[in-house]
């Protein structure tokens, strides 16, 4: 059982290169994505290997800005939230997907956020630990002059920890006062936050 240990969030800047290795594990988390699933195109992404994904990941942290927070709990790392401008995850802005952009909110416009993925220790997930990076979230982006953010969670998953919540829980959002949109895929709404 992990520690009560207060829990602190913090941006990815590129001296947290190495928590961010360390929370995602040798393997990369989620079958080596490394956070890269809406930063690379698919056929890319399939041919590529885990020590790429962590490459393109790498470079991105060190390039800043921080593409993302980190949680931790103590000293060690525990969570993640990829957020920022929509225009960052080029994949997450393709028509057909459940976060397709409407047009008073294009990708292009660097006010326009989006929360895209989380992932979390094993033994932190069910704990809640996602409303915190949301609400953590919500103002940072406020912070680097965010107009709205937007999410497109999964209104159900089979249990609290399972891989599929990668992009959150509708649940989770609503609580933080973000509303639906759109609709492009059953079960996952784009959902918005006016900041």
């Amino acid at each position: 059982m992990p520690s009560a240990s207060p829990v602190t969030v913090h941006p990815l800047e590129p001296g947290r290169l190495a928590d961010f290795e360390a929370l995602f594990g040798p393997k990369g988390a989620c079958y080596g994505c490394w956070c890269t699933y809406f930063r690379m195109r698919p056929k890319e992404r399939q041919v590529s290997t885990p020590e790429a994904r962590h490459d393109h990941m790498a470079d991105r942290i060190r390039r800043g800005p921080p593409p993302g927070l980190l949680a931790y709990r103590g000293e060690r790392p525990v969570g993640w939230m990829q957020i920022g401008p929509r225009a960052d995850v080029p994949e997450w802005n393709n028509p057909g997907r459940a976060t397709t952009p409407l047009p008073d909110a294009p990708a292009d416009d660097p006010s326009v956020w989006a929360i895209s993925c989380f992932y979390f220790a094993p033994a932190e997930r069910g704990r809640g630990l996602s409303h915190r990076l949301v609400a953590e979230g919500i103002a940072f982006a406020r912070k680097q002059g965010a107009r709205l953010i937007e999410a497109a969670p999964m209104d159900r998953a089979k249990q609290s920890g399972s891989v599929g919540l990668f992009v959150g829980s509708t649940s989770v959002f609503l609580k933080a006062g973000f509303s639906e949109v759109a609709c492009h895929k059953p079960g996952r709404p784009l959902l918005r936050l006016t900041l």
